[in-house]
């Protein structure tokens, strides 16, 4: 037996190679791949060559970048977090044959798996499988966004998802998958309002088929029409929460912009360029704001004994099954055999080809 797997050797160079499955051992299983989403985030500054990772060292115990050898080299043999197998072969009784789940191995067509190791998110049987790209991974990514907001106003005493969104003014800036997946999680949990602010047509076009508003940061000063219409009270404007998507100095600076003062911007973008152009000399310095950041590796701090990533994984099959119809119709836009991976990933990094959410069916 034979599973084909995508690797990354060079900047701009993706090929797909045959590699022998691993033998199955007691305690383990083996799935076969039906569903592989890629992140047009992460996956593509492999295949650009801008991940961190890829040109220094990360010095876990220290938590800092530093000049050597680079943790990631290439060849990449392990790309992307969002697939969906069918269990074939279990040595396990926990993982029985037939069952469909959620897992992060990468795309590949087979993997076998050590379920004492490793996360299997089974899928309820009302859920599209190939929605199930979210449920492992993705979803919590967008779900932890929330988590961090509700941590901002309450601390360690988060009760739900929505204590950090239920009746506020909550914007979004960005139109990926990461700030639509937010912005239907701040809807869902009685967000008071929700506006999405990006400056692609097409995006906005799509936000706006989920059900969402949206707004041009191109156009009128989307500042000065949120500050309008968001008043509290006299010199106190604007959103309460700003969940920031999208990995570029302008959008951050935006972000801090839409603000009312002493605001918070959850951040769960990716700068992969830094962002130098953020100007915190001014709306981030005289209205007393604050930024967090709310990156998927770490809930916030004391939530981790209650909010772990099996729980943001049932938030998510739960957004799932409110929104699963839409998402699949809108936000999913193209399906793509898995053998065409190596030239879909090269194309979307050259800009080549424009996607939302690409899904690799095998």
């Amino acid at each position: 037996m034979r599973d084909k797997v995508v690797v990354v050797t060079g900047p701009g160079r993706v090929d797909l190679i045959e590699q022998d499955a691993a033998p199955l051992r007691p305690g383990t299983f083996r799935v076969e791949t039906l569903f592989s989403g890629v992140s047009a985030g992460t996956e593509l500054s492999y295949v650009k060559g801008t991940n961190p990772y890829l040109n220094v060292t990360w010095n876990a115990d220290l938590g800092l970048f530093q000049p050597g050898a680079a943790s990631t080299p290439y060849p990449v043999t392990r790309l992307g977090y969002m697939q969906v197998g069918r269990v074939v072969e279990s040595e396990t009784p926990a993982i029985e044959v037939g069952t469909v789940g959620a897992m992060t191995y990468g795309h590949r067509t087979g993997w076998l798996a050590d379920p004492v190791a490793e996360r299997f998110v089974a899928l309820p049987d009302d859920l599209d499988p190939l929605l199930g790209v979210y449920v492992a991974h993705m979803g919590p990514i967008c779900a932890n966004g929330l988590l961090h907001a509700a941590a901002d106003l309450h601390g360690t005493d988060v009760r739900t998802l929505g204590d950090g969104v239920r009746g506020r003014r909550v914007a979004v800036v960005g139109a990926g998958v990461v700030a639509l997946l937010t912005a239907l999680f701040a809807r869902r949990n009685g967000a008071a309002s929700v506006v999405v602010l990006d400056p692609t047509p097409h995006r906005r076009q799509v936000a706006e088929a989920l059900g969402l508003e949206t707004l041009d940061p191109d156009a009128d000063d989307p500042a000065v029409v949120l500050k309008t219409r968001w008043a509290h009270t006299a010199g106190d404007r604007g959103a309460d929460v700003v969940f920031q998507c999208r990995g570029q100095a302008w959008a951050l600076h935006l972000a801090l912009r839409l603000l009312r003062p002493q605001g918070t911007v959850i951040d769960l973008a990716f700068y992969q360029g830094g962002a130098d152009a953020v100007r915190l000399g001014e709306e981030f310095h005289h209205n007393g704001l604050s930024l967090r950041c709310a990156q998927i590796g770490r809930v916030p701090r004391g939530l981790a004994p209650t909010w772990d990533r099996e729980r943001l994984s049932a938030e998510t099959v739960d957004l799932l099954r409110t929104y699963g119809d839409a998402i699949r119709k809108h936000l999913v836009s193209a399906v793509v055999p898995f053998d065409e991976a190596p030239a879909l990933l090269t194309d979307l990094a050259d800009r080549r080809r424009q996607e939302l959410q690409v899904v690799l069916a095998t």
